[in-house]
């Protein structure tokens, strides 16, 4: 149990994690190096020439087969979508499709390592060599007896690469209804489930040969060109390594309120899991002078209902997003597991759970310590630093107790102005400015507020709007303003007043006597000098 977690337990529901996608690689090992695949063809197929004409006919009589057996299968050829996700294309083919069936063929132009013949046409001893190429691959979408919905791509030319896609929520699924736990899927997520831990031990129960058996399934079945007895001593088998993996920790709230109000939190503060330190802390992989990938932490708007938190690092990244309301999902991937320490070996899936699992608990944690902590990182310093322009041009930087910077944001922050669609010019802005700070227009001129909005601009809270005299506040701006305000004006100058010049019958006066207000403005005056006491500093007598 990690820190994240303990902290927030009594808020969740249930918990499981568990392999979400998983993409394989599939290769035939042997025909990875030209002169295999002329021995092949000598020891096997009666010395036959590999040649640019016999490739060809190789991949002819790959397009023959497919057509009469998806004619067979009733499951149509049909060009993939150029737009949208191929998921949500293939669901209505996928719908009501039986166990162990193709529902249907999505033809694309794909890139593919294929083997070619150089030399010319009538050429029977031409040189062969493996060459990346576009060519038409087809993905075979089908229904797994023991995996569900997962599908297989190959590659029609000769050695017949292929990928494998699963998803464990979908095989999680069979097995929860096999043992007939009662249970509620939202695509690959569970909202409901009448024994989350035997969830939890079946997730973990998941074995390379489970990936292995339904992987040599059906690449055998997508490639007639081998005959069992090449496949038994020539070793015409693929074999399969990892592509892209995705590990996910679900969490699943009680109320939507609760996540919500966290992942506004974590949205905030989770902007710094992007440092260097952190990274290293999360992954478990040190970030030396020789990496060369990315190093941040990013929020993502992808047309979803939630933005996603996504921290970089090497081929993959963690990222961290709300689905279905309530489950707060932490999911690390990868395109490399090389990355994380682990060989691309599918034999090597209990130790790539372990170390996506230890990703997850470094990156919950990190996340539990920022949520903890309030401490300054330089962002009020550097916003009263000066700012210099690209041009070379120096702008002061924003003072809290600068007057007429604070009668500017007074004038900022008026509802007049939010509710003209944010924007604002500075004849708006120049009267209620002029009114916060007290003075006439011969004492602050509409100069005089134009730089004073340029330090603003200047700190990134501030734009203008192109070809137009019209200003925006942008990012924080709007908050930046009202914070400073409020300090200055409800904590800073009463507490300031309290402490040089207090009323001294308001030391006589009765606790239960005072305002609301003036009680937690004594709290507060109470509790810092209790603060500099512990730290050290007592109050001068």
């Amino acid at each position: 149990m990690n820190a994240f977690y303990e902290h927030h337990q009594d808020s969740i529901q249930f918990r499981y994690r568990c392999f979400d996608r998983i993409l394989l690689n599939g290769l035939i090992q042997p025909f990875q190096q030209p002169e295999r695949v002329l021995g092949f063809f000598n020891a096997y197929r009666e010395g036959k020439r590999v040649t640019r004409r016999a490739l060809t006919e190789i991949a002819d009589q790959f397009q023959y087969w497919l057509k009469n057996r998806s004619e067979k299968w009733g499951a149509s050829i049909v060009e993939a979508p150029d737009e949208g996700r191929r998921d949500d294309f293939v669901h209505q083919y996928l719908r009501g499709c039986p166990s162990d069936r193709v529902a249907v063929i999505l033809k694309a132009r794909e890139p593919a390592r294929i083997l070619v013949a150089i030399g010319g046409e009538k050429n029977d001893s031409p040189h062969l060599e493996f060459k990346q190429r576009w060519v038409n691959q087809y993905n075979f979408y089908l229904n797994d007896k023991r995996w569900g919905r997962m599908f297989v791509r190959l590659c029609p030319y000769f050695p017949f690469s292929a990928r494998v896609c699963l998803n464990q929520h979908y095989w999680l699924a069979l097995r929860l209804r096999e043992e007939g736990i009662d249970f509620q899927q939202c695509t690959n997520a569970f909202l409901r489930c009448g024994h989350p831990g035997r969830l939890q031990q079946l997730a973990d129960s998941l074995t390379a040969q489970d990936l292995l058996r339904c992987g040599q399934k059906w690449l055998n079945a997508f490639t007639p060109f081998f005959t069992p007895t090449e496949r038994q001593s020539a070793g015409c088998q693929h074999r399969l390594f990892f592509s892209q993996v995705e590990y996910c920790d679900n969490l699943i709230f009680s109320r939507r309120a609760a996540v919500d109000q966290l992942t506004q939190r974590l949205l905030d503060l989770n902007r710094t899991l992007g440092q260097p330190k952190k990274i290293t802390l999360i992954f478990g992989r040190k970030v030396t002078q020789q990496y060369k990938g990315k190093l941040q932490t990013v929020i993502e708007d992808l047309d979803l209902p939630n933005p996603v938190i996504r921290s970089h690092y090497g081929h993959g990244f963690a990222k961290q997003y709300v689905r279905d309301n309530r489950l707060l999902r932490t999911e690390p991937a990868t395109n490399n597991v090389y990355d994380y320490g682990v060989n691309k070996n599918v034999e090597n899936l209990p130790r790539l759970r372990e170390r996506m699992s230890e990703i997850i608990d470094n990156y919950q944690n990190v996340q539990q310590d920022i949520l903890e902590t309030f401490v300054d990182r330089e962002q009020l310093r550097q916003l009263a630093e000066p700012t210099r322009l690209p041009s070379g041009k120096r702008i002061p930087g924003l003072k809290l107790d600068h007057p007429r910077q604070l009668a500017v944001m007074h004038s900022l922050v008026r509802f007049a102005n939010l509710v003209a669609g944010g924007t604002f010019t500075t004849a708006d802005l120049y009267g209620p400015a002029l009114d916060a700070l007290g003075r006439s227009q011969a004492h602050y001129s509409l100069t005089s507020l134009r730089y004073d909005l340029s330090k603003l601009r200047a700190k990134g809270l501030l734009e203008k709007l192109p070809h137009s005299r019209r200003y925006r506040l942008i990012g924080k701006g709007y908050s930046i303003c009202l914070v400073f305000l409020k300090l200055f004006e409800r904590i800073y100058a009463p507490l300031t007043a309290g402490i040089l010049k207090p009323f001294s019958a308001d030391r006589k006066l009765a606790e239960e006597k005072r305002s609301e207000l003036d009680r937690s403005y004594q709290r507060i005056s109470n509790d810092l000098d209790a603060i500099l006491g512990a730290v050290g500093l007592k109050t001068a007598a």
